[in-house]
C-alpha cells in the first residue's frame, strides 16, 4: 500500500472511529442505558452478521466473474442498440438492488456497467446514473434490499412477504419513475448502435459454476421468511470453503465491510442515546401524526431531508418511534429509501459508487448530480407515497 493510500484509508476510517468511540463512551458513562443497549444489540446483531455475509458472498461472486458474465449475456441481449442495453441495465440493477442489496448495485454492478459502456464507445453517465439512482430508489420492496427495511421489518414482525404486500405500489413507483427521468434526460444519448465486445472468458469455470449456482439458490431462501442472516451466513461459508481449496490468496481480510460496519454500529449507539434523552419527542413536533395522504408525505419528505441533511440510516432511526403504525413506518421508508438522490453523503451506496467511478477515471458533477438528484426526489416522493396511501386504503 502506498503512502498515498494510506492515508486516505486514515481519513476514511476516522468518522467510523468516532462514532464508534463515541458510542462507547456514551454506554459507559451510563447516558446510554444498559437495557436500552441489550435491546439495541439483540435487534441488530442477527443484520449486522447479514451485512456481512451478503458482503462476502458478492464480492467472492465478482470475483469468480458473476456480474461480468450478466452483463456480457445484456451486451449480447442488446442486439446493438443503445437504449435496449439501457433497459437491461435497468432490470439489471433493479433486481440487484431488490435481491441483494443496495449496495452490492452501487459497488459491484456499477464497475461492471460502465466498463461495458466505455468499450462499447457508449456515454457511461446515463449508465452510472442509472446504478446509483436505483441503488437507491429500488431498494423499496424486501427487507433485504435496505438495511433499513430490515429494521424495519424487525420493528412490524412481518414475515418477507408481507412487507413487499406492504410497500409493493410505492417500491414500483421507486423502479419506474426515476428510469423514466433518466430516459427523458438522456433520450439522445440512448440513441444508435454499439458493437459489443467478445464475451470473456471466466478465469476459473469451477468458481463461477460455484457462484452462480449459490447466488441463485441464496435468492429464494432470503425471502422464505427464515432469518436472512442463516441462509446468507451459509452461502459465504460455503464459498470460502470452495475458495481455501481453488484460490485461496483471494480470501483476504479486507472483503469484509470493516469501515461500514464500525459505522453503523457507532451510529446505532448514538442515536439510540439520543433517543434516551428525548429525541423522539423532539422529532415527534416536526414529524406529524396520522395516515392520511399528507401526513405520510409530511413524514417521508422529512424523511428524505433528513437523509440528504445527514444520512438514511441514522435519519430512519431516529425518526422509527414517531412512524407508529406499518403505513407510517412505510412513509418513513419512502423518504430514506427514495429520498437520498440529492447529496453525496446521503446514502454509503452514494459514496462507494462515487470510489468506484474514480476508479474508473468517470468524472462526475455534484452540483450536476444535486439538481437531476432534486427532480427526481419531488416527482417520486410524492407519487411513491401517493402509492402506498391508496394501496394501503385497499387493504
Amino acid at each position: 500500500m502506498s503512502p498515498a493510500d494510506a492515508v486516505k484509508n486514515l481519513r476514511g476510517a476516522a468518522l467510523p472511529l468516532l462514532l464508534l468511540l463515541a458510542g462507547i463512551v456514551s454506554l459507559l458513562a451510563g447516558w446510554l442505558p444498559w437495557g436500552d443497549f441489550l435491546e439495541l444489540a439483540d435487534r441488530t446483531v442477527p443484520i449486522l452478521a447479514f451485512v456481512v455475509a451478503m458482503t462476502i458472498v458478492t464480492e467472492l461472486a465478482d470475483d469468480a466473474g458473476l456480474f461480468r458474465a450478466v452483463t456480457d449475456r445484456l451486451a449480447r441481449f442488446g442486439r446493438g442498440k443503445v437504449w435496449l442495453l439501457w433497459l437491461l441495465v435497468v432490470a439489471l440493477s433493479a433486481v440487484a438492488t431488490i435481491f441483494l442489496s443496495l449496495d452490492t448495485t452501487a459497488v459491484l454492478v456499477t464497475p461492471v456497467v460502465v466498463l461495458l459502456a466505455l468499450h462499447a464507445k457508449i456515454p457511461p453517465l446515463p449508465f452510472a446514473l442509472t446504478t446509483v439512482w436505483l441503488a437507491n430508489t429500488a431498494s423499496m420492496l424486501l427487507p433485504v434490499s435496505n438495511l433499513t427495511n430490515l429494521l424495519a421489518q424487525h420493528a412490524l414482525n412481518l414475515s418477507p412477504a408481507r412487507f413487499a404486500g406492504l410497500v409493493w405500489a410505492a417500491a414500483a413507483v421507486g423502479v419506474l419513475v426515476p428510469a423514466a427521468v433518466l430516459w427523458l434526460a438522456f433520450r439522445r444519448q440512448l440513441r444508435g448502435t454499439f458493437t459489443p465486445r467478445p464475451a470473456r472468458p471466466a478465469k476459473d469455470k469451477v468458481l463461477l459454476g460455484v457462484a452462480s449456482a449459490t447466488v441463485l439458490l441464496l435468492l429464494p431462501a432470503l425471502v422464505s421468511g427464515v432469518p436472512v442472516a442463516i441462509p446468507s451466513g451459509i452461502a459465504a461459508a460455503l464459498l470460502v470453503l470452495v475458495y481455501l481449496f481453488r484460490s485461496p490468496r483471494t480470501l483476504r481480510w479486507s472483503m469484509a465491510p470493516w469501515r461500514p460496519l464500525i459505522l453503523t454500529i457507532g451510529l446505532f449507539m448514538v442515536v439510540q442515546t439520543l433517543h434516551a434523552h428525548g429525541l423522539a419527542r423532539l422529532l415527534g413536533r416536526v414529524a406529524g401524526s396520522g395516515e392520511g395522504y399528507l401526513n405520510l408525505l409530511q413524514l417521508g419528505g422529512l424523511g428524505a431531508l433528513a437523509a440528504n441533511g445527514a444520512n438514511n440510516l441514522p435519519a430512519y432511526l431516529a425518526l422509527e418511534p414517531v412512524a407508529h403504525s406499518p403505513v407510517r413506518l412505510a412513509a418513513l421508508l419512502i423518504g430514506v429509501n427514495l429520498g437520498p438522490l440529492v447529496t453525496p453523503w446521503a446514502s454509503l451506496a452514494t459514496l462507494l459508487w462515487h470510489e468506484r467511478l474514480q476508479a474508473l477515471g468517470v468524472r462526475v458533477s455534484w452540483w450536476g448530480y444535486a439538481a437531476a438528484g432534486l427532480v427526481a426526489v419531488v416527482l417520486v416522493l410524492p407519487l411513491a407515497t401517493l402509492a402506498l396511501w391508496l394501496t394501503a386504503g385497499a387493504r
